[in-house]
């Protein structure tokens, strides 16, 4: 094994540290990418902003709901949009087949797919009340979709030697937690041991793997509850859907390519505050 030079700048088996990198892989463009983004069939949802501005950036993208609504969001925003139910195994598939036929293979993925909607609400009980089934479907919607398209895409991306994979987290779980949330919580920490361990896994094959923890971000499935519990933040109000995929684009770049395993906070300082100002 080579061995350090004094001023600790020496070849690590024959790698040297000083060595340059090409400047087109720090880019944060990302034209000539396929970019798959899951759960963006609100106007004003997360996964509609990430959509807009990883077009923006250059990708070709693919989004995906389980609405023919999704048709909709893709022609406002000018990409391809495709229906699918993101729990079943069978769906997951079909999708990743019908998006290499029509746009190719997937360079990034941003898992956005789980948050709670209008029409499909978040289960709020608490942990001895919960029955079963819905235990396994806030799981199932939460945390299972990260899994099964994460899988279904990460091995191409390996195999060509670079990707970029999101998960979106949130605060409740893996930062704080609420009551009659125990289901959600759990899902949402689990969301970022996946991130964790995947990233670990993909490191060597120029593959990063990170997380998003949006905390109050005023969307159409808000409640005035939830909004108001934002203007009590630091910051003085919720975040938006725009500022959450902001984070998420820059994690998607070329330019991120130090930066995998991690789970980044967008929640105005919420979680920082050590108590409610006076």
């Amino acid at each position: 094994m080579d061995e350090w030079n004094e001023v600790g700048m020496g070849p690590v088996n024959g790698v040297g540290l000083s060595a340059e990198i090409d400047p087109e892989q720090l880019s944060d463009r990302l034209d000539g990418r396929v970019a798959l983004i899951t759960g963006a069939g609100s106007p004003d949802g997360i996964g509609y902003a990430t959509a807009r501005r990883l077009a923006a950036l250059g990708a070709d993208v693919a989004i995906v709901s389980t609405t023919r609504r999704i048709h909709e969001r893709a022609g406002e925003l000018k990409v391809t949009g495709f229906v699918a139910d993101l729990t079943d195994e069978a769906e997951v598939g079909a999708l990743a087949d019908a998006i290499a036929e029509q746009l190719g293979p997937v360079d990034v993925l941003v898992n956005n797919a789980g948050l709670a909607s209008k029409a499909s609400p978040e289960v709020l009980r608490p942990v001895a009340q919960l029955s079963l089934d819905e235990w396994r479907a806030e799981i199932d919607r939460n945390l299972t979709t990260a899994f099964l398209v994460s899988r279904a895409f990460v091995t191409g991306m390996a195999e060509r030697g670079w990707g970029r994979v999101v998960n979106l987290a949130a605060t409740a779980g893996p930062v704080n937690a609420l009551p009659t949330e125990g289901a959600y919580a759990a899902a949402k920490a689990g969301v970022v041991g996946l991130t964790r361990a995947l990233a670990m896994e993909l490191v060597a094959d120029g593959v990063t793997v990170n997380a998003v923890a949006p905390g109050i971000i005023h969307t159409a499935a808000s409640t005035f509850v939830e909004l108001k519990q934002g203007l009590g933040s630091p910051a003085g109000r919720p975040g938006t859907p725009d500022e959450v995929a902001a984070t998420i684009a820059f994690l998607c770049t070329p330019g991120a390519s130090y930066i995998t395993g991690q789970m980044l906070v967008v929640d105005g300082g919420n979680s920082v505050r050590e108590a409610a100002f006076r």
